[in-house]
């Protein structure tokens, strides 16, 4: 689990020199940059912090900072975020190199690159740790476990129903989780109906909805759910963005599924595990060639947007319509 190596030497209380945290989960990213500065230093010592932020830092000041003993503490933390430095040349191995035991550095990346020279000397000389998107057993954990903080719990199955409704960021998750233990008021356990009436779903059930009733040859029921994109203030180029994205999936799964494991597919497609059954579900209610002309269209429809021969609204209304009258004429 990530997170688990900065856990332990927070609980041991013996720390690393170097640290660099990064990856795809922001709120774990977040968590343990926070865990990992107030075990160190305490919450309120900012006597003995420092911290550095993007590119063209002064490394003769972070060498001289970090140089510098800590006052009435045992160490002194530096906190640098967003650097670039796991990813191009520089010359700050050489500075912590030269820094005393006293002094811990904390990497905080979006992206590195293994082969640079800072991430090797991290990875031998300190603790890298990357933040990735939790699993849907992780995610499941963390739902039982924030829901618990307030006295409520929750079946596995509403958990997984919740899972697959919000926004796959933990930041957004946590959010709705608060939502539901405010609105559940008095009752201990969390429902389905609570979930419906309070969390904001992700636009992705919109789509499986929308592409659903196409599938169904229900044009009355696609423009619905394509409505209710518009109220949830989908501008119409982006959801024509997301119909071709959630199309090229079910291509990808219809011409690769059977080559990789599920977990594999997953991630090579760049989805969640708990989609992958969804969209493989769907996918079956297209033939290959129904799916290729529904990309085509939804490119051309894209060039006639952009040139203005149609408007974007009206277009992607009558997109939408020709995929479901389709479906009637060409059953999978």
């Amino acid at each position: 689990m990530a997170g688990k190596d900065i856990e332990k030497d927070i609980k041991e209380h013996s720390f690393h020199s170097v640290y660099l945290i990064y990856g795809e989960e922001g709120y774990l990213v977040r968590k343990y940059r926070e865990l990992l500065k107030n075990a160190v230093l305490g919450s309120e010592d900012e006597m003995n912090y420092s911290y550095f932020q993007g590119k063209g830092i002064d490394l003769a000041e972070v060498r001289d900072i970090g140089s510098t003993l800590p006052f009435f503490s045992d160490y002194r933390f530096l906190f640098m975020e967003e650097t670039g430095f796991c990813k191009t040349a520089s010359d700050v191995t050489e500075i912590l190199e030269g820094l005393p035991e006293s002094t811990i550095v904390l990497f905080v990346e979006k992206e590195v690159d293994k082969r640079n020279k800072l991430y090797k000397y991290i990875a031998k000389n300190g603790l890298v740790s990357e933040m990735k998107a939790m699993s849907e057993k992780e995610t499941l954990q963390f739902i039982a476990a924030e829901l618990g903080k307030g006295k409520k719990r929750i079946k596995e199955s509403t958990a997984k129903y919740l899972y697959g409704q919000v926004n796959s960021s933990l930041f957004n998750l946590r959010n709705e989780l608060q939502k539901l233990i405010a609105y559940s008021g008095d009752r201990v356990e969390v429902t389905q109906e609570d979930i419906d009436a309070i969390c904001c779903k992700e636009v992705t059930d919109h789509m499986f909805q929308m592409l659903d009733a196409v599938a169904e040859g229900d044009s009355r029921r696609t423009l619905h759910f394509y409505r209710e994109l518009l109220v949830l203030q989908e501008e119409p180029l982006k959801i024509l963005n997301l119909l071709f994205r959630h199309c090229n999936i079910l291509l990808q799964i219809k011409t690769e599924q059977g080559s990789f494991s599920f977990d594999e597919l997953a991630r090579k497609i760049g989805i969640k595990s708990y989609f992958l059954n969804k969209y493989a579900s769907q996918a079956k209610r297209f033939t290959l060639e129904q799916i290729r002309e529904m990309l085509a269209a939804c490119v051309q429809t894209d060039f006639d947007f952009k040139r203005g021969k149609i408007s974007d609204r009206i277009g992607l209304e009558l997109l939408l319509v020709s995929f479901s009258e389709g479906r009637k004429k060409t059953p999978a």
